[in-house]
């Protein structure tokens, strides 16, 4: 990934394991008492997508959909953090969709400004791979029909 991109960092940077572990308790502290604050949850949510983790980067991404949708008043700060967590996952519609979100409240906003660059890089690459891909098929299909027109003309 580029590093020339300002606030790009939180694409590249993970949580160190003591500062996951740190959110994770206070979590399931929270979770084995009678109630997990907003708070809480949004900052271990916000640990997992900075990890390199896939699995722990869908559960904070689940766990900022569960925010996303149960707290109205709390979803401008999830935009951002489900923009990059799904483009960790390098699931680029949504990436785009939460990202191109946050723009339109706060066109200004640098770091998804930088995020949404990086996740235009992510969709041009996967483009030039699926085009390889496709040209690769191509080539073994027209390979394939030629040994079978020789086949045919033998007979």
């Amino acid at each position: 990934m580029p590093t020339d991109l300002p606030y790009a960092a939180d694409a590249e940077q993970s949580l160190s394991y003591e500062e996951l572990d740190v959110l994770k308790r206070q979590y399931e502290k929270e979770s084995h008492s009678s109630h997990v604050t907003i708070q809480t949850k949004f900052n271990y949510a916000w640990g997992l997508v900075k990890c390199d983790n896939k699995s722990l980067q869908m559960e904070g991404v689940k766990l900022l959909q569960e925010i996303y949708t149960a707290e109205p008043n709390r979803r401008r700060e999830c935009l951002y953090y489900l923009a990059l967590g799904y483009y960790k996952l390098g699931s680029w519609d949504n990436a785009k969709k939460f990202n191109d979100l946050l723009l339109s409240k706060e066109p200004t906003n640098m770091q998804a400004q930088s995020l949404n660059s990086l996740i235009e890089q992510g969709v041009a690459k996967e483009g030039y791979i699926g085009m390889a891909i496709a040209g690769g098929l191509v080539a073994v299909v027209g390979v394939m029909a030629a040994t079978l027109l020789r086949k045919t003309a033998k007979k």
